[in-house]
């Protein structure tokens, strides 16, 4: 921000240039309970998709230890292959499950903002360790939000597990004397519906809390009329320089064009306000146009004509229409071919006569 200003000169909107340098600098709208959301999500999918077999193997293995324990060598390799054993099959069960929980977790940033590589919250800064600020972020509004915010998740997720809960308190008293199957499976139907009212839940606290994030983040990167005055000198150059040169540009292509009157066959004018020099000599298409201009362009390049014997016809229409259409060095249009020729016709008609007098 520049110097003497505040956050309340900061009423523009942000441009493109500063979004993409706050993105540069890893400052983004990102809510962390996205990324929440979509690992709980991908932890009940886990749960509902893979708990089965998951338990499945690893009981398996677990009853084939356990059933031939007495065989198991105990001593330093037979331990060794044991604990190896175990690793593997518990790597084996858990590897899936993990991978969607670290996809999910990438995906709950990925939906945010695209991938950013910056260093620049690695570096040191005196706000970091600043009591001052540290005191200010802890009374912040965002500071607030995050504690009204808890309060509410805890509160709704409370009762959310009461209404679940309280009308299964019978079976849950008599489960010291159900079996452990049966334990497990009444264990597993409450999990689920406790993880699919908690994922319902997160997602609407997700994309309230995804909302307010980018609100604030839009609302840092806000600029004043002076900071968008600057980016404009920066990017498009300044008003002024840019004036310039294009002036020494015209000065320039003037100065070539007035050199190239003297190559010209004939100079059609307005006669006045317009002035079109075209050039035509034998083996070429078409006539092309050496220079052209209005007023006092004009007017000079009449007289350069005149001090190099070059005709000058006067042809208001045409001269207009082609001032309007060709440019410098080009060839004249199509349509203009017609009304052309017969000035160029003209021209060399005159020459002839002035040759045989």
């Amino acid at each position: 921000m520049a110097e003497g200003e505040n956050d309340s000169d900061r009423s523009e909107d942000p441009t493109a240039k500063r979004l993409d340098e706050a993105l540069q600098r890893g400052d983004v709208a990102k809510s962390q309970e996205v990324s929440t959301w979509f690992v709980i999500g991908a932890a009940a999918i886990m749960l509902a998709a893979f708990s089965g077999p998951m338990s499945s193997g690893l009981s398996t293995t677990m009853r084939g230890i356990v059933a031939n324990a007495h065989q198991i060598p105990v001593d330093g390799r037979g331990l060794i292959a044991l604990t190896a054993r175990i690793e593997y099959e518990v790597i084996a069960a858990i590897a899936l499950p993990l991978l969607l929980l670290m996809l999910a977790a990438i995906a709950g940033n990925m939906i945010q903002h695209r991938l950013v590589w910056s260093s620049e919250s690695l570096k040191p800064k005196f706000s970091k360790i600043s009591p001052l600020a540290g005191i200010k972020r802890l009374f912040s509004l965002q500071a607030v939000a995050n504690f009204v915010k808890g309060l509410i998740k805890i509160a709704v997720l409370g009762a959310v597990m009461v209404a679940l809960l309280w009308p299964q308190r019978f079976r849950l008293e008599g489960l010291v004397s159900v079996d452990l199957l049966g334990t497990l499976l009444l264990t597993k139907s409450l999990a689920l519906q406790m993880v699919g009212a908690v994922v319902a839940i997160l997602l609407l606290v997700a994309a309230v809390d995804f909302m307010f994030q980018y609100r604030q983040w839009f609302e840092r990167q806000k600029m004043s009329f002076r900071e968008i005055k600057e980016e404009f000198k920066q990017t498009e150059g300044d008003p002024m320089i840019k004036g310039k040169i294009r002036q020494l540009r015209q000065q320039r292509m003037r100065k070539r064009m007035m050199a190239a009157v003297p190559k010209a066959s004939v100079v059609i004018t307005n006669p006045t306000h317009f002035a079109v020099a075209l050039q035509y000599e034998k083996g070429m298409e078409a006539p092309v146009c050496v220079a052209k201009g209005t007023d006092l362009v004009a007017l000079k390049i009449r007289e350069i004509a005149t001090e190099h014997a070059i005709p000058v016809v006067e042809n208001p229409p045409l001269a207009r229409a082609l001032h309007a259409t060709v440019e410098i060095d080009q060839e004249i249009p199509n349509e203009h071919y017609k009304a052309v020729a017969e000035v160029i016709g003209y021209v060399m008609k005159l020459r002839r006569v002035a040759g045989r007098g």
